[in-house]
């Protein structure tokens, strides 16, 4: 009686044991248990969460709507930086008022006799005055324009008809000219050819335009104001 007992007790404690490992429970202590995860477990961990109370309620649209304001206030922003930045640099780098003051040339008319050029230097190039003779004022409107490389009628080109201004620059390589020359008395430019009237219009040679002639103004007490 004693065996089977010892039997039974030792059957009833291998049933707990198992059944404490397949619900993955620790077994007593002393004896060694296998943990298992058994197959609902398992699947109950690969379940993905719900995250749908954090979604937006507002929709995609909204939210396109507001991304496309943000970038477009940052790109305004660096706009208006940079815009600052640069009328800034070129605030620094503008003429001061003595460069400025260097930019007009003033000249006294009455130095120069009639029938003579003069040649003052402004803005680093040669400008040319000439006191013309009644003769040469006829001669300048006698011109049939149409026939002109470069039309302009004499009265466009001279404020006064007595006072002619213009850059002593050749229109063809930039070459200065030599004045009172040329095959029409007015100025030639011997570096390549290229002959002015007594109106400083192109005549002949490879010279495209006539000589430019820059801005200007009377003055009071017979004085010229270039620039």
């Amino acid at each position: 009686m004693a065996s089977l007992a010892a039997r039974m007790a030792s059957a009833s404690l291998n049933r707990s044991v198992r059944v404490a490992a397949a619900r993955n429970v620790l077994a007593p202590a002393g004896l060694a248990a296998q943990v298992r995860l058994n197959h609902n477990s398992a699947r109950e961990t690969t379940n993905i969460p719900d995250f749908s109370k954090y979604k937006s309620g507002s929709g995609d649209a909204t939210n396109r709507a507001f991304s496309y304001f943000m970038v477009g206030t940052t790109g305004a922003v660096s706009f208006l930086g940079a815009k600052t930045t640069v009328a800034d640099f070129l605030a620094n780098m503008s003429a001061s008022a003595d460069v400025l003051a260097l930019a007009k040339v003033e000249v006294d008319l009455s130095t120069i006799p009639e029938g003579r050029n003069v040649t003052i230097k402004w803005r680093g190039k040669p400008v040319f005055i000439r006191h013309r003779t009644a003769d040469e004022i006829d001669e300048a409107n006698a011109v049939n324009i149409t026939e002109l490389r470069d039309p302009q009628n004499d009265a466009e080109r001279a404020q006064k008809p007595e006072w002619l201004v213009m850059l002593g620059v050749c229109t063809h390589l930039g070459c200065v000219p030599i004045g009172e020359a040329g095959d029409y008395g007015g100025w030639y430019c011997p570096c390549h050819g290229s002959h002015y009237d007594i109106s400083g219009r192109i005549r002949k040679g490879p010279a495209p335009l006539n000589l430019e002639i820059p801005a200007y103004s009377f003055e009071e007490g017979n004085k010229i104001i270039i620039g």
